[in-house]
């Protein structure tokens, strides 16, 4: 990708941090009122509002709550958001106007004052692993390497040990111009190609719960030529309290 496209990327990254924060705050005033589908017809909203279009002519994004964060790939339905729910926000767009690869995030609330524990619990185990994803490839770029994509998946299950069976999905994929995942790679047990230099890619452990409920963080990245890892959306730390 060019350094405009790459540019262009981040202004999409930006844009949709703004729609999360607006998304959860929607949520917030609405507790007990609303429905994922609701939360879902905002955040797209919110696209036209900012210039971006998804990867669909009718755009699908995913707004679970409470026990629907059990799915990885939940797409928004008509369960009523109320109190004391976790909540997961998994959006994808782009600019409209120019040639711009897609920003993909994931960031997860709680409808209430006190998140539990075991929800707590899982939050620091994915939010770590995402981060020791981050630290494996900046050790091997410091080698002068480029990993293979499924050294950087192993990093992540490797740490998860038994609760891997949880982890439903790859760690990450590359973005793409006309489709939020693109196809020069993915984070899988199986991929036996290397990151690439300045193409967009996401970092998305996550572990879900049958029955019970899922928590995934997402960020967006890339590595450059001269072997640095840059990190273009916001960053998760802490569950957001609706």
């Amino acid at each position: 990708m060019t350094l405009e496209e790459i540019k262009n990327h981040k202004i999409a990254a930006k844009k949709l941090g703004l729609i999360k924060d607006r998304a959860f705050g929607f949520i917030s005033s609405n507790i007990g009122k609303i429905t994922e589908r609701d939360v879902h017809d905002f955040i797209v909203s919110q696209f036209k509002k900012e210039g971006m279009v998804s990867d669909r002519k009718i755009p699908i994004q995913i707004v679970a709550s409470g026990k629907n964060t059990d799915n990885a790939h939940c797409h928004a339905g008509n369960s009523k958001i109320e109190k004391n729910q976790l909540i997961m926000i998994d959006i994808w767009a782009r600019m409209k106007e120019g040639h711009c690869p897609f920003a993909d995030i994931t960031w997860m609330g709680y409808s209430g004052t006190k998140v539990p524990l075991k929800i707590q619990e899982t939050f620091d185990r994915v939010i770590f692993a995402r981060d020791l994803a981050l630290s494996f490839i900046r050790k091997e770029l410091k080698q002068k390497r480029f990993p293979l994509a499924s050294e950087v998946d192993k990093v992540v299950r490797d740490y998860f040990g038994p609760l891997e069976k949880h982890f439903t999905h790859r760690t990450g994929h590359s973005l793409g111009f006309t489709n939020c995942h693109g196809h020069n790679f993915r984070f899988s047990k199986t991929t036996r190609k290397r990151i690439i230099p300045d193409v967009l890619f996401t970092i998305e452990p996550g572990l879900y719960f049958k029955g019970e409920f899922g928590v995934r963080s997402e960020i967006d990245c890339y590595v450059t030529s001269d072997y640095k890892l840059v990190v273009t959306s916001g960053v998760q730390k802490e569950i957001i309290k609706v």
